[in-house]
């Protein structure tokens, strides 16, 4: 799957003010809820809370991917935030985070599940990617370089 079938535009954003991490998947749920007929607001948080409850979804370097398996969706749908003040969240470094991106997959997703979030792992690994990302200057410049980003070994094919 290319990013640019995962990632929701209207969800991206370099803006959102959230002072934790509570709060984020809640401004974040309600994002893509607007966006997204087939579900709620609560629906996409319960997901994404149950999810973060048995262990968080912080992968370090101020990068959370916070996840969920929903009914009711036919593909996999993707948000990516920003926030302009890092918050708490139980990441593995004890780093705040400020660079987040949501994906919430069909109960039927095992194996394309474990793929997306192999290949967001890969992109948020690479550190001066994340910093170009910090750097964005508005929405439009964020959501091009994630659907623009390719994996290091698509490079030496």
């Amino acid at each position: 799957m290319q990013l640019s079938e995962l990632l929701c535009r209207e969800c991206s954003t370099r803006t959102l003010q959230a002072g934790s991490k509570k709060r984020a998947l809640e401004l974040v749920s309600e994002m893509i809820a607007n966006h997204l007929d087939a579900l709620t607001q609560a629906e996409i948080f319960d997901s994404l809370i149950g999810r973060e409850r048995l262990g968080s979804t912080g992968m370090g370097h101020g990068v959370a991917i916070p996840h969920g398996r929903v009914k009711g969706i036919a593909r996999a749908i993707g948000a990516f935030v920003r926030l302009e003040q890092a918050v708490d969240f139980d990441a593995i470094d004890r780093q705040p985070v400020d660079l987040l991106f949501f994906l919430l997959v069909p109960e039927h997703y095992t194996d394309e599940h474990l793929q997306i979030l192999s290949t967001l792992a890969e992109m948020f690994s690479d550190e001066p990617f994340c910093a170009t990302l910090r750097a964005a200057a508005d929405d439009a410049s964020l959501y091009r370089l994630i659907v623009d980003w390719q994996p290091a070994s698509s490079a030496l094919q």
